[in-house]
């Protein structure tokens, strides 16, 4: 079901290169289709959505937009416990992003010179939220709460509606628990041309976040200048390093809590424990006779698994540096140690009791994360994600009159005179 293998400087590097290639180039036939969707909502707005609802979701919704009271009535449907999970949730998610907030500041120099920076949020932000089968309540908590803490001053959530023409309830609780402002029933890369272009209807915003399927994607892509988005997302992925002293029953569990979720997920155990690497994989043998998504979780675990006996915890450093993934466990009998040592992750799970689960539902930290080996330069979604900054300057005129000579120089040696003229012309 996983191969195990013996490191050797190449055998591992090979196998990043094949698991960076599985996300490569969009399909031309799916590009294509995207564009004529985006074009005709550009066009005729509303109308196209509608058409669009009906010939992908099977019917469109009797209301476009779902009304305050109803996202009330969904939250107080819950089952309780489910409820109480989300509102932990939310309020897990928020402390940690609140810790994020930049503020503007100013500063005065002594000669009368004053520079700052501005720091707000957003006007208008669209959110994305699937449907049907991969609908995620908890995705909504992930990416409403920083918009919200980062000031943005709108945020429309759009999900489509169901075989029914309804909204999945679930997803309409997380929402109001997270203060979304408004929601329209639609999906597709007609919601996200919607969200990008405004309609008779939907509001125009100013960035979309949020997962979807690979036309959804394909639609953030291909907008992306019309709009901001917040990153683009490959196949989920997880790394997992552990010593000697690791539970593999433990580590099956998480390996297998990433693949679950697509064919082409990735899971990887890197380990200089021959012992705990043939453990692991008779855990995985004996776990996954009891689980739901067995299928997509054996087709992940073949064709994207790993478990890399390593000649050090060292060389496996090195590795996780080199694969830059999404999710990162640190399975030793000392994880701390490895902070400072681990600079290519979206997010670090340390210990054995902090699995993958733990962030992607409860304790905070985003869940949306930067893929595909992306995390060598991108971060996580945050506050930072819906915030944008303007410069100030304020020059007296002995300022100026001090700067005014070397700015002419810049200027003249750029081959710019008019710039020079600007400066030169106030004295």
């Amino acid at each position: 079901m996983i191969p195990i293998v013996k490191a050797d400087g190449t055998v591992e590097l090979e196998f990043i290169r094949q698991l960076k290639k599985r996300s490569g180039e969009v399909d031309e036939k799916v590009n294509q289709a995207v564009a004529q969707i985006i074009a005709q909502v550009k066009e005729r707005g509303d109308e196209a959505v509608r058409e669009y609802t009906v010939k992908f979701d099977g019917r469109a919704p009797e209301n476009l937009e779902i009304s305050k009271k109803e996202l009330k009535e969904a939250e107080n449907s819950r089952a309780p416990e489910l409820l109480d999970a989300l509102r932990r949730a939310a309020e897990n998610i928020a402390d940690f992003h609140r810790r994020q907030v930049q503020q503007s500041w100013l500063e005065t120099k002594k000669d009368g010179v004053i520079l700052g920076q501005r720091i707000r949020g957003l006007q208008r932000v669209g959110l994305y939220v699937p449907g049907g089968t991969a609908a995620y309540p908890s995705s909504v908590l992930m990416n409403a709460i920083p918009a919200k803490i980062a000031g943005v001053q709108e945020l429309i959530m759009v999900t489509p509606p169901g075989k029914d023409g309804r909204p999945n309830q679930d997803i309409l609780a997380a929402a109001s628990i997270a203060g979304v402002d408004r929601v329209f029933l639609m999906g597709g890369a007609q919601a996200a041309a919607a969200l990008a272009f405004g309609t008779q209807r939907v509001p125009k915003v100013d960035k979309i976040v949020g997962p979807g399927n690979i036309f959804v994607a394909t639609a953030k892509k291909q907008l992306y200048g019309v709009v901001d988005i917040d990153m683009i997302a490959g196949p989920s992925e997880i790394l997992v390093l552990a010593d000697e002293t690791a539970k593999p029953e433990f580590l099956a569990a998480d390996l297998m809590s990433q693949a679950e979720h697509d064919k082409l997920a990735s899971a990887i155990l890197l380990t200089p424990s021959q012992e705990i690497a043939e453990k692991t994989k008779e855990e995985l043998e004996r776990q996954i006779r009891s689980l739901s998504r067995k299928e997509i979780i054996e087709a992940s675990l073949r064709d994207f698994g790993m478990i890399l006996v390593c000649r050090s915890m060292e060389e496996a450093v090195d590795f996780a540096n080199e694969l830059a993934p999404e999710h990162l466990e640190v399975c030793c009998a000392n994880p701390m140690e490895y902070i400072g040592r681990l600079d290519n992750a979206g997010s670090v799970f340390l210990g054995n009791y902090s699995p993958e689960p733990l962030g992607d539902y409860y304790a905070g930290p985003n869940h949306v994360l930067p893929t595909s080996g992306t995390a060598r330069f991108f971060s996580p979604l945050s506050v930072d994600s819906f915030i944008k900054k303007s410069s100030f300057i304020y020059y007296t005129e002995d300022a100026l009159r001090e700067a005014k000579d070397p700015i002419a120089s810049i200027a003249q040696a750029e081959g710019l005179t008019a710039h020079a003229h600007s400066i030169q012309i106030r004295f």
